[in-house]
């Protein structure tokens, strides 16, 4: 393959939902542009696209698939990415280095869930969308109600380009309002017979061809001028303006395909080469720094690696786009991303699914893939010598579907953690997390469909058996009031003993509330004196202050550190439940000692019992973790989302219609949202989609508290 220059390459993310067509259409267009010989099915597991066992297994798209093809001279990479929801991150990854989206849309189901979900995704990082209506020879199909639902949807800015004359099982030919042409297919697609447009449609494409006009025009000025002057515009000049408005993201355009048959295929490549923007074309993209650094050839050699693969007999596979200069094999680079490691870029290739050709030199705006690299990981930035640019690493969004993962077989924990670990390259938005609040692994990600295929790799490919639980929630103790105790600890085992007492005041923690100087219980006042105060931020969230109100000697201070980690074994395994405590003031105001005896391990016992005490006296409360719930459902089926969250103890804080669809907005606790992805999917048809994030620790109601007290000592027993 040749040498392509910055401005004849063209960077496409492939994107539609589940069912669209995406791997079909890359086969058809591989096929026409004469990469392949023969074109693959999804059903014969031979696509070049979905190449991974468990994608052939299956029978869908799990990891964005880089193509790269020529066509008209010009060198288009396209990463045909997963339609479902689960996989959104191969999407995301992907479009942080595309310069465009082609969306298609079945024609048979029009504009969904996954379909709003991935434009958005694209609006938000400013990317150009091209549409595609797919599918248009199955019986069901129909382009007019699709493209209507497209305008419902997306806005005035969807601009028909062209539309079918048939949509439908006889479907074979469509009209291009753009050149003013038919195009008819013989059954086996491929190169179009192109006609005079017949008298029945000459109206119809008449006035679909001055809207196309009028939008185009509206993308510059002069154009629109030229426009309102003539009442028209040559074709050239509509390209111009569809061109200015696809870089501005003011124009939708809007093609017809069959790529089950090869038909429009060839029309939909030439498009892109024509009109579609080239890397130097769009918005420079900015480092950390705020630096824009333009995809110029000449310029500093810089690269951003985008997506990992793992592959057998192969290892890493790293992918990236060459944001500035060139990259030849046997460079020598600096990943400034992983403290300025030194690595050479010993090959580098040029990418179709599995197969990678190996090519001399990549320039700027060009994507490709290296492999034998050391330490090199997603979201990494490599530059040439005495260039700091780091380039921001991909936003993924946040997990919403957990589960506690484990060996079946114990003695493969540690094999199992590097498997989990390489799948986390792969897939970023697989997280890991090994809990030591909540004493499990767990494996988060998009959905159960996600975990679930996961699962499917590690035990067909790398023969380690798991189990998924359903984690435990990370709950927080915490006090609403008051309360005092001390604790003797006392052992004697023949020569030097075990002598510690401690007596403290505990109460709730709030910001700028100062500790009392005298405290009342039970008629009796206690006197406090500050001698010391410690004010200890904790990981898991909220504070421990701690003060030292000793005074005449009772304690020594040495002692003090001894009872302080006593206490703080205590926050960490609460009394209540065994979760973390929080917000908590401690006054240790008295206590005795022994000459002898007493020890640290002593204080360190009392401070922890004399805490539990207190704490349990203290009004003691549970807090729960609870999320943010963003709900993007379908009219029809709102009714039976809204009765679900509340049956998961939800409040719904407010909705609006957006595009055809409903928004809910809602804070759900954690517990309740378990397996929410799965019933939410069984609610909606797999039409809806939800996004949840973090928000705030809220007490948990009083029945909820005491089931869960009763559970956990219920376990203490059977331990003892």
């Amino acid at each position: 393959m040749k040498v392509y220059q910055t401005s004849d390459i063209r960077n496409i993310t492939l994107l539609g939902g589940a069912g669209t067509g995406k791997t079909t259409l890359v086969e058809a267009m591989l096929f026409e542009s004469g990469a392949i010989k023969r074109r693959g099915t999804v059903d014969g597991k031979n696509t070049v696209s979905d190449y991974f066992p468990v994608e052939q297994e299956y029978g869908y798209s799990v990891f964005p698939t880089i193509i790269t093809t020529e066509w008209a001279n010009k060198k288009i990479n396209i990463i045909d990415c997963p339609g479902a929801d689960d996989f959104i991150g191969g999407a995301i990854s992907s479009l942080t280095v595309t310069d465009q989206a082609a969306i298609l849309v079945n024609a048979q189901y029009g504009v969904e869930v996954g379909t709003q979900n991935q434009f958005r995704y694209a609006d938000k990082m400013k990317k150009p969308v091209i549409f595609a209506i797919n599918q248009l020879d199955k019986e069901m199909a129909d382009f007019d109600k699709t493209f209507e639902q497209l305008r419902e949807s997306f806005g005035g800015k969807v601009a028909l380009v062209q539309y079918p004359v048939n949509a439908g099982t006889n479907f074979d030919a469509v009209v291009d309002v753009l050149k003013m042409k038919m195009y008819r297919w013989k059954p086996e697609g491929g190169q179009p017979e192109e006609l005079d447009i017949p008298e029945a449609e000459k109206a119809k494409a008449a006035e679909l061809h001055a809207a196309l006009v009028e939008a185009a025009a509206e993308n510059d000025e002069s154009l629109m001028e030229k426009f309102f002057d003539q009442g028209s515009l040559p074709e050239e000049d509509i390209f111009v303006g569809i061109h200015k408005g696809l870089i501005d993201c003011g124009i939708y355009p809007v093609l017809c395909l069959c790529g089950g048959k090869s038909m429009g295929v060839r029309r939909f490549m030439d498009f892109l080469c024509a009109v579609a923007p080239s890397p130097a074309e769009m918005h420079a993209p900015v480092t950390t720094t705020g630096k824009e650094v333009k995809p110029d050839p000449a310029g500093p050699t810089s690269l951003f690696f985008f997506k990992t693969s793992i592959e057998p007999h192969i290892g890493e596979v790293l992918y990236y786009k060459v944001m500035s200069g060139k990259i030849k094999g046997g460079d020598d680079m600096v990943n400034i991303s992983r403290n300025g490691s030194k690595e050479r870029i010993s090959q580098i290739f040029s990418v179709a699914g599995q197969t990678r050709t190996q090519v001399d030199e990549m320039v700027a705006g060009d994507i490709g893939a290296t492999v034998k690299l050391k330490d090199v990981r997603t979201g990494n930035t490599m530059n040439g010598k005495d260039i700091d640019w780091i380039f921001p690493e991909v936003d993924y969004p946040a997990p919403k579907y957990r589960r506690a993962i484990k060996a079946q077989n114990e003695s493969e924990d540690e094999k199992l953690g590097e498997i989990l670990n390489r799948m986390h390259a792969e897939d970023p938005t697989w997280v890991i997390e090994r809990s030591k609040e909540l004493r499990q692994t767990i494996l988060s990600g998009q959905g159960e469909f996600h975990l679930r295929t996961l699962k499917w790799r590690v035990e067909n490919l790398d023969k380690v058996m798991i189990d998924f639980s359903e984690p435990r929630i990370p709950y927080r103790e915490t006090i609403t009031k008051a309360a005092r105790a001390d604790y003797r600890h006392k052992k004697q085992s023949g020569g030097a003993g075990q002598f510690g007492e401690v007596h403290l005041i505990v109460e709730p923690y709030m910001e700028d509330v100062p500790a009392k100087e005298i405290y009342k219980f039970n008629g009796q006042e206690y006197k406090i004196s500050v001698r010391d105060t410690q004010e200890i931020n904790l990981e898991w969230g909220g504070k421990l202050i701690f003060i030292n109100s000793i005074v005449g000697g009772s304690i020594d201070a040495r002692f003090m550190p001894a009872i302080l980690k006593g206490i703080m074994d205590r926050m960490e395994q609460g009394p209540l439940t065994g979760s973390y405590a929080r917000d908590v003031r401690v006054i240790v105001y008295d206590g005795k000692m022994h000459p002898v005896d007493s020890n640290e391990i002593s204080f360190r016992l009392a401070g922890r019992n004399a805490f539990a005490q207190a704490f349990k006296e203290a009004g003691p409360k549970l807090l729960e973790p609870i999320y943010d719930l963003d709900v993007l459902v379908p009219s029809d089926r709102m009714g039976d989302v809204m009765s679900d969250l509340q049956g998961r103890r939800g409040m719904v804080l407010g909705m609006n219609s957006e595009r055809g669809f409903e928004h809910l907005k809602a804070k759900v606790p954690l517990k309740e949202v378990a397996s929410y992805s799965t019933a939410l999917s069984s609610l909606s048809g797999g039409r809806a989609s939800f996004s949840m994030q973090f928000n705030a620790y809220e007490l948990c109601p009083t029945d909820v508290q005491e089931k869960l007290i009763k559970e956990y000592e219920a376990t203490q027993k059977d331990e003892e």
